[in-house]
Parts: C-alpha cells; structure tokens; sequence
C-alpha cells in the first residue's frame, strides 16, 4: 500500500493583484519507510509542497493521501490528530520554547496526543532520543543554554517524540556543522531503517540530497522526479 499518494497538488496565492502558483500541479507515489529528498532553488515551492503534506496548508486543487485517505476531508480535530500523531516537523528554525529545557521541549508534542502515558515512559524516551543526537549531557539544559547546531539538535529528537510514521523535514541540517551533518544524517538513516519511518527531506545539500532512495526536484513550483 503506498503511504503517501500526492495527485495534482496545486497551491495558489494572492500577492496584490497578482496570483502565485507556489505548487502547480505536483503528484507523487511514496512508498511506505521510503527516504525522499526535494531539491530546487529558493522560492520554488518545496517548503509549501512539505506543508501541504503536513496538512498545515489547505490546496487550491488536487489531493493528499496518506494511507489511501485524503487528509483535506477530515474534519479539523481529525486532522491535527494526524499532525500530532502520525507526522513528526523539522523546521527550518529549531523554533524551541526558551522557558522550557530540552528535554520539556520534547515532551511538548506528547501533551497534546490523544493518549498520555502516566507510567514515566515518556520521560524516558525524550531522555533516549536526547542521547541519540548527542546531547545526553545537555537534558536539563534551556535553548539559551545550548549553541545554535545544539538547539538544530534537540528539534530533530523532537520529530520523533511521538513514533511518527512520517517526517517532514525543511532543511534539517542547515546550521550544522559537516562533522555533526553527518552524525544526524547518519540519526536519520538508521530510523528509517529500524522503524520503516517514511522520510521526506527538502535540503539544499547534494550530498544528503543524494543518499535518498527517491529523488525529486521542484522548479517554478513543478515537482519532477530525478
């Protein structure tokens, strides 16, 4: 069964008097634990078509299936249920709450999913995934405490508080550096391995770009497959 059907997904705006096709048009079959990256300029519609599979954007035309549903016929509550639960963001900024430590960051997600746990298994992943990117020293550590690629870091682990069968990742790795790039794409692959995670990457790093089993690159808001 493919996990992911996109189908002539067009998304228009409104600038002025003028009317912008950020997505024209775009459809893909992805298969279920598969890695996908998107390539293309700035402006070319990869950070918009990543939101309308995210169920953030509603589309001017076309449809999203995530297993053989389209998202856009839920009723809101259905669909924050599946952004919540079954997709894990990565942003282009780390976007953490500067009240809260790494590892609060990470149980934020969990707060809002429609069954909590109470017996302390929670804690402990958010513990794990911290550990996993690198940073078990750096739990209890606040945003303001942490550098830049630290708090890149904690966004990630984030991602996969919730088990998502989906990541939707906006440039995931763009203020690391090349030693720790690595280290995480190296995160991103054995997750994809080990739990069948589909994976879908908009990056401007060829190298990344290049380790995906599915390629695509968007142009003028066109999705091509490579």
């Amino acid at each position: 069964m493919s996990h992911i059907i996109i189908e002539n997904l067009s998304k228009e705006y409104r600038v002025d008097s003028q009317t912008i096709a950020a997505v024209s048009g775009a459809s893909a079959v992805i298969e279920r634990g598969r890695f996908v990256s998107i390539v293309g300029h700035s402006g070319s519609g990869k950070t918009t078509l990543l939101s309308l599979v995210g169920g953030m954007v509603l589309p001017t035309a076309g449809r999203v299936l995530f297993n053989s549903t389209d998202i856009y016929q839920w009723d809101s509550d259905r669909l924050s249920e599946y952004r919540c639960e079954k997709v894990g963001f990565m942003f282009q900024s780390a976007s953490l709450l500067p009240i809260l430590t790494a590892k609060e960051n990470l149980l934020l997600p969990v707060a809002f999913r429609s069954a909590s746990l109470q017996d302390g298994s929670d804690e402990r992943r958010a513990e794990d995934l911290l550990r996993s990117v690198g940073l078990g020293d750096k739990i209890n550590s606040y945003p303001s405490q942490l550098s830049g690629g630290q708090q890149r870091r904690v966004a990630i682990a984030r991602a996969f508080m919730n088990r998502p069968e989906l990541i939707l990742a906006d440039e995931p790795t763009g203020d690391l550096d090349e030693d720790t790039e690595e280290e995480m794409m190296q995160f991103f692959l054995r997750m994809n391995s080990e739990h069948k995670t589909t994976f879908l990457i908009v990056t401007h790093n060829t190298d990344l770009a290049s380790r995906a089993s599915v390629r695509f690159r968007m142009d003028n808001g066109k999705l091509q497959a490579l």
